[in-house]
């Protein structure tokens, strides 16, 4: 810990926002928070409140609730620190990162990304000189690396079928009750809680007809 940016700090109030992709027992956000909660009282940070979202990464800002909530929340009850485990977290693409922490400069809100140990602001309280242009690299070259999967993918498909293997699923295949249920958990839940099934396609980027399918099969019956 540097003891120049713990006495910066000192004090401060800071938010946690974490997210998983999965929205069933498979991931969970327990050690983004534990590692960040560590981060927090190692500079005598101050939480006022933790987010924990489970959504896929290739969401939209707009398409991501807790993260809209979470920020709205920094912005109106003057944080000073929102404290993430990397950037990947802030948004699905470069374009995304960069446009919130745009939104973060303008409303004076520091964000410190764990992984990266970068923040928007150093502790002199200026802009990180390079924090944009990390970003930017950073981004291209994970563009990069999934382009370079979806390649080696599609070409590995097409050499199977070329070979006469077959794709899709086997005739006859069914999910079962206790994969659905660990994969639409948020779905199941909310359901249960009588929240609107447009709200709740919505909040778990699913479609409305999946959520009225899930309904039909899990809480219906019960």
């Amino acid at each position: 810990m540097n003891s120049k940016n713990s006495k910066y700090y000192m004090n401060m109030k800071a938010v946690i926002y974490a997210r998983v992709s999965s929205v069933g027992d498979r991931q969970d956000t327990t050690r983004q928070i534990r590692d960040l909660e560590k981060y927090a009282f190692d500079n005598s940070l101050v939480i006022q409140r933790t987010f924990e979202e489970h959504i896929s990464g290739a969401k939209k800002t707009k398409d991501r609730p807790v993260l809209s909530e979470c920020l709205d929340y920094c912005f109106t009850n003057d944080i000073d620190i929102l404290l993430i485990s990397e950037l990947s977290r802030l948004g699905r693409n470069v374009d995304d990162v960069l446009a919130n922490v745009q939104l973060c400069k303008e409303h004076h809100l520091n964000v410190y990304f764990q992984k990266e140990q970068l923040s928007i602001f150093n502790s002199n309280g200026k802009e990180h000189p390079f924090l944009t242009i990390f970003i930017a690299v950073l981004g291209t070259c994970a563009e990069m690396e999934r382009e370079n999967i979806k390649y080696r993918l599609n070409s590995g498909k097409e050499k199977y079928i070329a070979e006469g293997g077959k794709v899709g699923r086997k005739e006859g295949y069914r999910k079962s009750d206790e994969k659905l249920q660990e994969e639409y958990a948020g779905v199941i839940k909310q359901l249960r809680k009588g929240y609107p099934i447009r709200m709740i396609a919505k909040n778990e980027g699913v479609g409305i007809s999946t959520v009225q399918r899930i309904k039909k099969r899990f809480v219906d019956v019960a």
